[in-house]
């Protein structure tokens, strides 16, 4: 059942062109394939015994084999087994046995397609709300079996009034009637439920962004429910162009929702998407360039420059042509922090310049962590443009090689090291507090994410996104003063502005 390479693979089939979707499964494997003899995990074990038999297997070994057993010995009989790669089918015998086992293993695969009708009838909404009238009918049962009872009463007092009433014309047949009921009501069949927006509007009225964003919530929340009925397995999420009919500031909250997610243990996320705007947020070591070969072969690529090339030359995405200077930081949560810094030093001080919302000015991590930053790097690099490198105070032996090229240029870049060990060293306590609940003292040379990541026991496995989304926005000016007394960030933006 393995492959050459003794792995396991499977594969599954997708038929479109039926009302409903049919699926066959099979298992690919290095598999014996000579005449007669090559579907023996498909037979039953009467089937085996009969082959057995003309092998020349002795008659005890097949009375007391298993069909497992049979098919080693069958197998065994020939002298030269010829073996190829093959697709078993998994729909009866023993290969279904073998998959209903494998298939308890593997991890629960939900997929949500684009092109979709949007009803409040749709399986997708009224799944989970059966679900929830199922868990309120399990919490009134005791109610209910007494509505029950009386409702049974009720009917049995009626039932024999009327037999009494019936002996009196036709005795013989009233003596027959038997009050019987043939089972209990089915509640979860009783109640339906419609979804309404706000004003009372069905959810089906609304645009086709909201109810997108809604069967999405849904589609999420029914994939939880069957991820934790089959507990110890895993979840991949397929979600076809997710940011569809969706306004931009939603696509961003919900690029950094699934981000979230397939961060998580056992959580994996798989997007399409033909947006250069939601491509540009996704980070480079995510993306696959799905295409096919002359021949009609799919071939995906990834993990090149020549790949992103491609990725950019069919999206058609180009890059901000209205920047200036280009800010080099080290990694991603480096480039979030310092905007949200500058964003608050700026409210204070108008000539500090907001490189949150300042088109003048790319901030990129050192080797380009999204697609967006990759595309303005590398045409940013052509054009010449000022650079100005801000490093962590602990790398200076890291970047010597780049420092020393960036000052023989003469186009006014520059580079800073901080005075502190990385930028989480200018968080004060109190911010940090205010986002986790967790009091730690913040020192210059601290490795703070490390030191939250041990006593924050609710904090996710990569702390330090963690605490750029939670912990830097609540930074005030005063706070920063009391982390930076000699100004210090405030210098860096100060001297950027100069260079616009």
């Amino acid at each position: 059942m393995l492959t050459k390479n003794k792995t396991l693979s499977i594969k599954k089939s997708y038929n479109l062109t039926l009302s409903r979707i049919k699926t066959e499964i099979f298992i690919c494997a290095y598999y014996p394939v000579i005449d007669q003899y090559n579907d023996l995990l498909n037979l039953s074990l009467t089937q085996l015994k009969d082959i057995a038999k003309r092998r020349g297997i002795p008659q005890e070994e097949i009375v007391s084999s298993s069909a497992y057993q049979l098919r080693q010995a069958i197998w065994s009989s020939f002298p030269n087994l010829p073996m190829k790669e093959v697709e078993i089918p998994v729909n009866r015998e023993d290969a279904k046995q073998i998959w209903e086992q494998l298939s308890r293993l593997l991890p629960v695969y939900a997929i949500f397609k684009s092109d979709r009708p949007s009803q409040d009838t749709d399986d997708e909404i009224q799944d989970p709300m059966k679900l929830a009238i199922s868990a309120a009918i399990a919490e009134a049962k005791s109610e209910l079996d007494r509505l029950i009872e009386i409702v049974k009463k009720k009917a049995e007092e009626i039932a024999i009034n009327t037999q009494e009433q019936l002996k009196q014309i036709n005795p013989q047949l009233a003596s027959q009637l038997q009050p019987s009921f043939k089972s209990d009501p089915k509640w979860s069949s009783i109640f339906s439920i419609a979804l309404n927006t706000d004003d009372g509007i069905p959810l089906n009225k609304r645009g086709s962004g909201v109810r997108r964003m809604v069967l999405l919530s849904f589609f999420r929340a029914e994939a939880e429910r069957r991820k934790k009925e089959e507990s110890q397995r895993n979840l991949i999420y397929a979600i076809e162009e997710p940011e569809t009919s969706q306004h931009p500031a939603h696509q961003k909250l919900l690029l950094n929702a699934l981000q979230k997610l397939s961060e998580e243990d056992g959580y994996q996320v798989l997007l399409t998407t033909h947006s250069p705007g939601f491509a540009n947020m996704l980070p480079l070591k995510s993306l696959r360039y799905v295409s096919r070969s002359e021949h009609g072969d799919t071939l995906i690529e990834f993990g090149e420059e020549q790949v992103y090339q491609k990725i950019v030359d069919s999206l058609g995405v180009i890059p901000d042509t209205r920047v200036k200077v280009l800010v080099c930081v080290e990694g991603p949560t480096d480039v979030d922090n310092l905007k949200i810094l500058s964003n608050i030093l700026h409210k204070d001080d108008q000539e500090i310049p907001d490189l949150m919302n300042d088109p003048r000015i790319a901030v990129i991590p050192l080797g380009g962590s999204t697609l967006q930053y990759w595309v303005n790097e590398n045409y940013l690099k052509e054009l010449g443009i000022p650079e100005v490198h801000i490093y962590d105070g602990d790398s200076r032996n890291k970047y010597q090689k780049q420092v020393e090229k960036i000052n023989q240029r003469q186009d006014g870049s520059w580079v800073i090291f901080m005075s502190k060990r990385e930028i989480e060293n200018y968080l004060h306590e109190d911010a940090i507090y205010q986002a986790f609940h967790v009091k730690i003292n913040v020192g210059d040379n601290d490795d703070i994410p490390n030191i939250l990541r041990q006593k924050c026991t609710s904090c996710s496995k990569n702390i330090k996104k963690e605490i750029s989304q939670k912990a830097f926005p609540k930074m005030t000016v005063e706070m920063l003063r009391q982390r930076d007394p000699n100004d210090e960030v405030r210098g860096w933006l100060k001297r950027l502005s100069g260079m616009l």
